[in-house]
């Protein structure tokens, strides 16, 4: 018998119909018949638009899709759509918004709808005359990048500001041009980045000096959504309970290996209304992320502190570079459902509407570490996972789950045994 390894080198794989990619693999990887039964099931998706989101579709990825309820943010009720593969995410996000909902909920606000894309010039013979030069030019700069999208000039939006500066780095000095972009209701990476790759070679004419990269920057500084809300002591279990959520956000903003799971909780809520919406989790997640460490030491994106009157105020300020055209957001038909779910009319109420989002997610992940620990409710729901995988079916899923979490073994092995003994 031959053990030769398939070669993955596939001429032409690209022009095949998803379904011959799909049989090509299956070859390949000798998949069983149900797995590609599986895999050739898309869904709710049109195979045809799959085919045009990404290179090379064999499939797709189906992730629950969740709503959170209860959330008050600027006095309007909204039901938050959120898609996450992770236990207890949707639920923390909703007891959270309960329990300040009575107190005003969450209040929002955005710093504006910018971006900023790069451009890196190097080789320069005097790198601070070449910063001079190209702020000079700050009016042709605009003409330049608007010309790239009259459309978004026409919406109010287009070239914003210039600002150039001179980075020491390990290769000699690099000027860094940025221009501020203002996207309106796009995320905007593609507009911005054709209007750097338009002023690239004009800056080399204008500087002596050879562009290398210019594209957008996901550290969207300029992009800032805020969210702030107070529970009130008596609503989340008194002061000592209020004392422990400030305690272990201080311990997440001073030490960098506890801010790395603190912050990770708090895009647990962000990337599932984002991924929910068609946008880019990776851009949002590199931001906040970097944003996190924008002072030199990588700290909490969240602040709690005690209210005047012993209650417990919480806030968040975080890149949210979203939009509402263009992309996945505009062509996903779960995408505009989910939109329709929120009604949000602009880039800037969704991203406000997410920052709630996240920061209702952090009041809930810290308030567990307070109290009870992370595990409880965080076990009782992938219990209901453990006992699928055991084997489980109908009704005995509810109930081994149940026996796992009183045994306070959530384990496949228990979960065999358990669904045994249950079976008779």
């Amino acid at each position: 018998m031959s053990t030769t390894q398939p070669s993955s080198r596939i001429s032409g794989f690209h022009k095949l119909s998803p379904d011959e990619r799909l049989q090509k693999t299956a070859d390949f990887a000798g998949l069983d018949a149900d797995a590609v039964t599986h895999l050739r099931n898309m869904g709710n998706l049109d195979p045809a638009l799959a085919d045009r989101l990404i290179e090379n579709v064999v499939g797709t990825m189906n992730i629950p899709l969740g709503i959170a309820t209860s959330l008050k943010i600027d006095a309007q009720d909204y039901l938050i759509p959120m898609a996450t593969e992770e236990s207890s995410v949707v639920a923390a996000v909703s007891n959270a918004a309960r329990q300040c909902y009575d107190h005003q909920g969450f209040q929002t606000s955005m710093s504006g709808t910018f971006m900023i894309a790069q451009i890196q010039l190097v080789q320069s013979p005097n790198p601070h005359d070449s910063r001079l030069r190209i702020l000079e030019r700050k009016d042709e700069i605009r003409s330049l990048c608007n010309e790239c999208d009259p459309i978004l000039v026409q919406m109010g939006g287009g070239f914003h500001d210039l600002n150039v500066r001179v980075l020491q780095t390990e290769g000699g000095p690099m000027v860094i041009t940025h221009i501020v972009v203002d996207t309106k209701d796009a995320m905007g990476a593609n507009a911005v980045n054709t209007m750097a790759e338009t002023l690239a070679p004009h800056i080399e004419r204008w500087t002596g000096g050879k562009v290398y990269l210019r594209i957008l920057s996901n550290l969207a500084d300029q992009r800032l959504a805020r969210a702030r809300a107070v529970w009130t002591c008596e609503a989340i279990g008194g002061p000592a309970v209020r004392d422990g959520i400030v305690s272990a956000y201080q311990f997440a903003d001073a030490d960098p290996y506890r801010a790395a799971t603190h912050n990770k909780g708090i895009m647990n809520g962000i990337s599932a209304v984002v991924l929910a919406t068609g946008n880019d989790t990776r851009a949002v997640e590199a931001g906040a992320h970097a944003y996190a460490a924008r002072n030199g030491h990588y700290g909490s994106l969240t602040r709690w502190e005690v209210t005047p009157e012993g209650h417990l105020a919480g806030s968040i300020e975080v890149p949210m570079a979203v939009g509402l055209v263009g992309g996945a957001t505009k062509l996903h038909p779960t995408a505009r459902a989910c939109l329709q779910i929120l009604n949000v009319q602009s880039a800037q109420q969704l991203a406000r509407v997410i920052a709630a989002v996240g920061l209702a997610q952090n009041f809930s992940a810290l308030k567990a570490l307070a109290t009870t620990g992370i595990q409880k409710g965080h076990m009782s729901l992938h219990a209901q996972n453990i006992a699928m995988m055991a084997g489980a079916l109908g009704d005995e899923i509810a109930v081994l789950a149940d026996k796992l979490v009183a045994l306070g073994k959530v384990r496949v092995d228990i979960a065999l045994e358990e669904l045994k003994r249950l079976r008779g």
